[in-house]
């Protein structure tokens, strides 16, 4: 297939650069400026050259690299083009990294979630640069007249040894545009690196700290009204009718208006999940203005009737799931909970004769975990722009899932996919919330009434209580041990509202001859969604505290305990479904004892340990604190990851990092009740965050480090902490923790 070449002049590359992701300037790594001076400016490239979706290369050298994916502070806005450069051979220090749009013909997998980006990205990102790096080399060769194996590579050059003969890749763009795409490439051997594994700096590190425009709330456009929603106040409502009067006559209001999100006959993809249906819009100038009208609108709520919901799966099949009707309490959930622990679920799986088993069991440990609804509280709350024409619709801000949302936007919109342009915005938070972009389409249908660009915003009290929270879970686990400690049953029965947490597959899976799992779900109007390491958060905490109890019982060091498990479901395995490979699993909680110094002989260190898989990743922790006023003070956490090859260590250190921290304050704080449908706590001032004084005085971060591709890190590493804070807590306190929060 041939590459037809695309050039463009310094004018128009900016002009289609302005709008994506904040601009040409967005970064320019070898300066790390935020304004170019006029001879940094004179050094930008006449013309630029497309050699394909990834790669625009400047007749001076410079090379432009399009991020594909959004970026939520995973930094793969770095670490993607980072692949890129290293397989291209060209000089980091010469690359200019700019955010993609969504477009499904150059790129695939344009997603936030589920550890996957540079997982699923790896290979197309390595071949995008290669490619690139083959059609400069075929340019030189048929220049020189050389054949194309002599021609080498290395930080923006090419060469051609025996004749002596170099050139940039700048002067060789023009010809390399031109040539045809090869159907074969030759990757790089892993030890040819020179970008992959080294650490380089977040390439909008300082636009952040600068404040500069990054995020969808920094959006402004010529014309642009600002628009705010109000929805039912309570779950289990709708809107039945509103009195806006007040509202339109207040300065600055150009409209107030209810809509409909979504139309009835609609079949919902994945990700299309809507807490509520119809809302009321208010429009105006600017967002002062439009608070205050929103607080004269005189709304009024009914009960909805159950009703039953038509979802498609990612694999393209469908499913029905009810939504009853009914304003439902914290103290109601709580009762359903309580009732499941002596009720049978449905067996997911079963090895051996777990109730003989038990029977013959010489010790029965069982215990019971539970964690409640939790809200993500992204620091920016929802936002999107929408400028919506008769025949085209142009949609900006941050979205974590944009390819799975055209399908949406298109049906609601009456407008062809191919006349949706979807730009992605730095993400202010992410953790799944943005997964669902109900909140696009308002704005979009706002924009579209209005016949305006407009900036659609969220109070922090309207994502607080609007959904989508992590689902209310809970767990019961049951060990049996025989005479000589070893562990020779195991049950687990997990459950949630209004979904199962359970993995049946995963260790001890594998490692117990007789093995149970069970799952129930109860249904609830309260809407849900993925919420960073959908459903592993919770297992994590309740497997990994409840294997510290039976070790316990066991009279056996934690650590080894769990090692012992794992040499069984190496060499030994039991069942043929285990989905994580034991050797990893046992290497990871290898390097953490030898890393936090786990065998030293200070035994009044309050100490507590875990690990786990998800996301195709193994991570262990050794946490360490101390009580002071009755409020524990993590003095350390050291957390050993295999994730396969790492990008950019810095980076992920800094990753991990965050999610430690951030795990350790939805342990300790995080909760969201109800009362008759209504959320309990609807801003900061009474939702409790962990403040920067509570995070680790240090966190020892180690990788290990192996050839294999990489597996993804973003959630991996949240897990686990849950649960080494709660045996270090008992460690501290003698009292084990059983229920979220554990403050």
């Amino acid at each position: 297939m041939d590459k037809t070449s695309i050039m463009l002049s310094r004018r128009t590359f900016i002009k289609n650069a302005s709008f994506a992701g904040g601009g040409l300037l967005l970064s320019f790594n070898w300066l790390a400026s935020c304004k170019l001076t006029p001879e940094e400016s004179a050094a930008l490239p006449k013309e630029w050259f497309k050699l394909n979706g990834f790669i625009k290369i400047g007749d001076n050298g410079l090379v432009t690299i399009m991020s594909p994916n959004p970026e939520g502070g995973q930094n793969v806005k770095t670490s993607m083009p980072m692949i890129v450069a290293d397989e291209l051979d060209v000089d980091w220090q010469s690359v200019i990294v700019e955010q993609a749009p969504l477009d499904t013909e150059s790129f695939s997998f344009q997603f936030l979630g589920g550890s996957q980006a540079i997982r699923r990205g790896w290979n197309g990102l390595r071949i995008a640069g290669a490619t690139a790096r083959h059609m400069l080399k075929t340019a030189a060769a048929n220049e020189w007249q050389v054949p194309v194996d002599e021609v080498t590579t290395a930080a923006g050059m090419l060469y051609h040894e025996s004749t002596g003969k170099s050139v940039g890749y700048g002067d060789m763009a023009s010809a390399a545009a031109q040539q045809p795409v090869p159907e074969k490439v030759q990757l790089k051997d892993l030890s040819e690196f020179n970008i992959i594994g080294t650490s380089q700096k977040n390439v909008d590190a300082l636009k952040i700290v600068t404040g500069k425009p990054l995020f969808g709330s920094d959006t402004k456009v010529e014309g642009m009204l600002t628009a705010m929603i109000i929805h039912p106040p309570a779950f289990g409502q709708k809107l039945k009718s509103f009195d806006a009067t007040v509202a339109k006559s207040m300065p600055g209001i150009t409209d107030v208006f209810s809509l409909k999100v979504l139309n009835d006959d609609y079949v919902r993809q994945h990700f299309d999940t809507c807490t509520f249906l119809e809302v009321i819009a208010i429009v105006g100038n600017s967002t002062w203005e439009v608070m205050q009208a929103k607080k004269a609108v005189q709304a009024e709520w009914e009960p909805f009737d159950t009703y039953i919901e038509d979802r498609m799966t990612f694999g393209g099949s469908s499913f029905s799931s009810t939504v009853p009707s009914g304003l439902e309490n914290t103290a109601d959930h709580e009762a359903i909970l309580k009732q499941m622990v002596d009720q049978n679920g449905t067996i997911e799986r079963k090895d051996g004769n777990p109730e003989r088993a038990f029977r013959e069991a010489v010790k029965v440990i069982e215990r019971t975990y539970s964690a409640p609804f939790l809200p993500h509280n992204c620091m920016e709350p929802m936002n999107f722009f929408a400028n919506v024409t008769s025949d085209s619709a142009e949609l900006k801000g941050p979205l974590q899932k944009p390819e799975l949302t055209e399908h949406a936007i298109s049906e609601r919109l009456g407008i062809p996919i191919e006349k949706i342009d979807i730009q992605m915005t730095r993400l202010g938070g992410g953790y799944g919330r943005r997964s669902y972009a109900h909140w696009l389409i308002e704005a979009a249908l706002i924009s579209q009434k209005m016949q305006s660009p407009v900036k659609l915003i969220y109070s922090r009290e309207d994502d607080m209580t609007g959904g989508i929270y992590r689902p209310m879970y809970q767990a019961t686990f049951r060990a049996g041990l025989d005479a000589d400690n070893h562990l020779i049953a195991f049950h687990v029965k997990a459950g949630g509202i209004p979904e199962s947490p359970l993995y049946a597959n995963r260790f001890p899976a594998g490692a117990v001859d007789n093995y149970l799992a069970e799952s129930w779900s109860s249904n609830s109007n309260i809407s849900i969604g993925s919420f960073r390491a959908p459903r592993s958060n919770f297992m994590a905490s309740a497997e990994q505290s409840f294997l510290d109890e039976v070790a316990e019982a066991a009279g056996k060091d934690p650590i080894a305990f769990r090692l012992e498990l794992l040499d069984r479901a190496k060499n030994n395995p039991v069942g043929e479904n285990n989905d994580y490979d034991a050797d990893r699993y046992a290497g990871v909680l290898k390097l953490v004892r030898e890393r936090s110094g786990w065998n030293d002989s200070d035994t009044n260190r309050k100490r507590g340990v875990a690990a786990y898989f998800c996301h195709n990743s193994y991570a262990a922790q050794v946490l360490e604190l101390e009580v002071e006023e009755d409020m524990p003070v993590v003095q350390k956490v050291t957390c050993a990851i295999d994730c396969g090859i790492v990008i950019n260590p810095d980076a992920g250190t800094n990753l991990v990092e965050g999610g430690i921290v951030d795990g350790i304050g939805n342990a300790l704080f995080g909760k969201l009740t109800f009362k008759d449908g209504v959320p309990q706590k609807n801003n900061f001032d009474r939702y409790r965050m962990i403040r920067m004084t509570e995070a680790p005085k240090e966190i020892d971060v180690h990788f290990v480090q192996n050839d294999i591709d990489p597996t993804g890190l973003g959630e991996p590493m949240f897990p686990p902490i849950f649960a080494a804070l709660a045996n270090a807590l008992y460690k501290a306190t003698g009292t084990r923790k059983y229920h979220q929060p554990f403050l």
